[in-house]
């Protein structure tokens, strides 16, 4: 049995390069939470519906890649 390396050494790098890019994009939703509540909190509107709005675009796209990533494993769905 032989194994292929290279290919091995590409998936290695891909998973953990999407896996760091979903945490980053993560971390910036919690941050545009952060950055709504503060503002929530000293009342001022414009940064709190730009931090919402952050918020949920950084977990809308983190949400879509899980969905894609559970589209790809699970072969019912092909």
């Amino acid at each position: 049995m032989s194994i292929d390396w290279t290919a091995l050494g590409q998936v290695t790098a891909v998973s953990v390069g999407v896996t760091v890019a979903v945490v980053v994009v993560f971390a910036l939703g919690v941050l545009g939470l952060a950055r709504f509540e503060g503002a929530r909190e000293d009342s001022g509107g414009g940064t709190s519906t730009l931090g919402f709005a952050q918020a949920g675009l950084c977990f809308l796209a983190c949400a879509a890649v899980v969905a894609y990533g559970i589209y790809l494993i699970v072969p019912q769905f092909h």
